[in-house]
């Protein structure tokens, strides 16, 4: 069997795969090694916001409704005895809805799409690190194993070469960490849990978040850094599920599940949900944020996604960032293979890690100090008094956690925004 192209892609989840497919597209030889087999479950809320639209779209993923595909015209925010509602409204750089779609449909047809577009996808092999030169440390490769339909490693390890590898493989990192590529001290790590439920209200085009969640008894007791989310998908059920965030990446120490049942029982009203009778497992997972490992480039190797902790600490989206980091990592791939010497052409590969400092940098950075404040129960307390209240306050506060602003001018909102991330470091 094959096992040597001109780039090797380590998971094949939305990052991996969208990177698979644009690299595909450009004439590269490309091979994408997914530990499971599709369709298969992943943690995730299963909405989608425009920001993460605008990825589909440049990838020429189609989106049809009879698909599965259900879309949401914008965000309903709820806490604190309010419920406000905030169209996704058109803007030049993002359309004006979102959409849902289960994870495991939504991998599986970004894969497909992978495959459609020329890249050799292969499912059941789990890669167990990176080959290095030893001469030079330069990654050339990487070791993997096969693995039967139950996840067990089975056969021979073997090694495929490639002058570029893209880590993609989650927030697990295996193979950073292998090449000691830790994970920073100082950056937020959300946990989430999620399960399904029915609803009889499974067909309405509106994503929800509730914006107070308790550590117990509603109004007496903290009010936690976090929020839950309600994303109807229309088949009669709806994702539902309930993140915290730790600034500084710290255990909680929380029990989150006892927490997701506590708000679904007390926070829900009205979605007529039977807490004890969710039709899948509640399942949780760890959300690595705001850029938490780095660098994003070592010579040979790119990370992206999870991977590289690129997901948004406003409101846990990684979707949209990793498919945007697959975007970039082959356009800089795209770059070195135009390149006339080794030098510049070892300048365009790291110019990925700029490149996505530049995009998100700003952003992230903002949300740390969002992270910080919110891990107050005083200033969480504040919020909900007076920011909840305040049309002009939650305006902002929404293109703040959603990050669909318009850059290129709009509203003070977008002015505002477009100056914040600008001016803060790109760190």
């Amino acid at each position: 069997m094959k096992n040597t192209a001109d780039v090797i892609i380590v998971g094949a989840g939305p990052g991996g795969a969208a990177a698979a497919r644009y690299l595909a597209t450009e004439g590269f030889d490309v091979i994408a090694l997914e530990k499971s087999r599709f369709p298969r479950e992943k943690v995730c809320g299963d909405g989608l916001t425009p920001r993460a639209v605008r990825e589909l779209q440049l990838i020429g993923l189609p989106t049809p409704r009879e698909d599965g595909w259900i879309p949401n015209w914008g965000l309903r925010m709820v806490g604190g005895g309010h419920r406000l509602e905030f169209p996704w409204h058109e803007l030049d750089s993002f359309p004006d809805y979102g959409l849902s779609l289960t994870r495991a449909s939504f991998d599986h047809k970004l894969a497909e799409h992978a495959r459609a577009g020329g890249a050799d996808v292969r499912e059941g092999w789990f890669v167990t690190g990176a080959v290095r030169d030893e001469r030079t440390g330069r990654v050339t490769g990487v070791t993997a194993r096969e693995t039967d339909d139950a996840g067990r490693k089975v056969g021979d390890e073997v090694t495929y070469s490639a002058p570029l590898v893209i880590a993609a493989d989650g927030v697990s990192a295996r193979i950073a960490l292998g090449l000691g590529i830790e994970k920073m001290d100082d950056r937020p790590m959300g946990v989430a849990v999620r399960t399904y439920y029915e609803t009889p209200r499974h067909d309405e085009e509106w994503m929800e978040g509730h914006l107070t969640i308790w550590s117990g008894e509603p109004g007496r007791s903290d009010l936690l850094p976090g929020y839950g989310w309600i994303f109807p998908l229309g088949d009669g059920t709806a994702n539902v599920g309930l993140g915290t965030l730790s600034p500084k990446g710290a255990p909680s120490g929380l029990d989150h599940r006892a927490l997701f049942k506590n708000w679904v029982e007390h926070g829900t009203e009205g979605w007529e949900f039977d807490a004890d009778a969710p039709v899948a497992k509640v399942q949780g997972a760890a959300i690595p944020m705001a850029f938490n490992r780095q660098p994003h480039y070592v010579p040979g190797m790119m990370l992206i996604g999870d991977s590289g902790g690129m997901v948004n600490p406003f409101n846990g989206e990684g979707i949209a960032y990793a498919m945007q980091a697959a975007r970039r990592a082959a356009e800089q791939a795209v770059a070195w293979r135009e390149a006339r010497d080794d030098v510049a052409k070892e300048a365009a590969l790291a110019a990925y890690a700029t490149r996505m400092k530049e995009d998100l940098g700003g952003y992230y950075s903002l949300g740390r100090v969002f992270a910080q404040l919110i891990a107050r129960p005083e200033v969480m307390r504040a919020c909900t008094r007076y920011g909840l209240p305040s049309q002009t306050i939650m305006q902002f506060t929404h293109k703040l956690l959603a990050d669909v602003y318009e850059p290129r001018g709009g509203d003070w909102a977008d002015r505002l925004m477009t100056a914040l991330t600008r001016i803060a470091p790109a760190a």
